[in-house]
């Protein structure tokens, strides 16, 4: 007699809105996906517990849900919300024996290996990744995250990160000024200043030289129609600076088996990568230039990798040796 299938619930919980959606043997069944807005709720077990009633409270042998937020000892804490989630709280809502809590990128990590060749695009290409090879997931959209994903005999581990507060790095005059202008917003030049969706907009102000403000949105409809020289200052400065973060962390993690770019400042650059030098921002090492052509780097197009991360991830937990790769 076959195993009966596994049933899971699993969510993607960001600033704005959170994604649920159930899963059977670690596989996210596309047609349980709904998306809720934060705005009005009182916290995440209310829309869990919602979600569930919706799809006629199934019994779920486990939970896991990915945070946009420090994760530490089972707690999640979503930083532009204050909402905190605790195992205990995720088992209780959902009535799962087996829960657990990740960082947001942490659960892009673990679907890494599960991404369909179509939501892959090349952005450097590299050679073959052998299957042991460590992976890398750079997340860049409302703010800058990187976590490296090591895959050994005995499962995947992705371990959580803060590499978006680590200091900007500098080798011109411009990146000194720039260090220097986005340093007014915390006290400190971090990566996630420049490399995130507030920080396009502060080097758009930069770039104009006159503390010029434009969002985001409207600073890439000017860089589309090509016709602000500030828009493309800006870029030019962003990807550069994109490039050379990546190089590092890549030199730092050696993800032999691939980087790959998520975030929605990451994909609305990818048309401007070439134009403005990535390749060779995130090649440039100096005596270790020759080194970076063995990391290959892919754009993510997957909308829904956290929710298959989360699903995978419980999955290894639930049944030894199922996140083996």
């Amino acid at each position: 007699m076959s195993p009966k299938p596994v049933t899971t619930v699993v969510a993607d919980v960001g600033g704005t809105n959170t994604r649920a959606a159930l899963a059977l043997d670690g596989a996210v069944r596309p047609d349980t996906i709904r998306r809720f807005r934060n705005e009005g709720r009182s916290g995440l077990g209310d829309i869990l517990s919602d979600y569930l009633a919706e799809q006629g409270d199934p019994d779920c042998a486990g939970a896991c849900i990915a945070m946009a937020g420090p994760v530490m000892d089972g707690v999640g804490r979503l930083t532009n919300v204050g909402w905190t989630m605790t195992r205990e709280d995720l088992a209780a809502c959902t009535g799962a024996g087996h829960v657990a809590i990740l960082n947001d990128l942490q659960a892009q990590g673990h679907a890494m290996d599960h991404i369909a060749e179509e939501n892959l695009r090349v952005l450097i290409p590299g050679p073959k990744a052998q299957p042991h090879n460590a992976k890398m997931v750079v997340g860049i959209g409302t703010g800058f995250n990187a976590v490296p994903v090591f895959r050994t005999e005995t499962g995947r581990y992705v371990p959580p990160c803060e590499s978006g507060h680590v200091t900007f790095p500098v080798l011109s005059d411009d990146d000194m000024a720039l260090a220097k202008y986005v340093s007014s917003a915390h006290g400190f030049p971090g990566v996630e200043d420049v490399l995130s969706g507030r920080g396009f907009e502060r080097t758009y102000a930069w770039a104009s030289g006159t503390d010029t403000r434009r969002d985001s949105a409207s600073i890439m409809a000017a860089l589309e129609a090509d016709d602000d020289p500030v828009a493309i200052r800006a870029a030019n400065a962003f990807v550069q600076a994109m490039g050379r973060v990546v190089g590092d962390l890549a030199l730092t993690h050696l993800p032999f088996g691939g980087i790959y770019m998520i975030g929605g400042m990451s994909r609305a650059l990818t048309p401007y990568l070439a134009r403005f030098g990535f390749d060779e921002a995130f090649r440039g090492k100096g005596r270790f230039s020759d080194f970076m052509v063995q990391f290959a780097v892919w754009g993510v197009e997957d909308d829904y990798a956290a929710l298959t991360g989360c699903a995978r991830h419980l999955e290894g937990l639930m049944t030894p040796g199922a996140d083996t790769p």
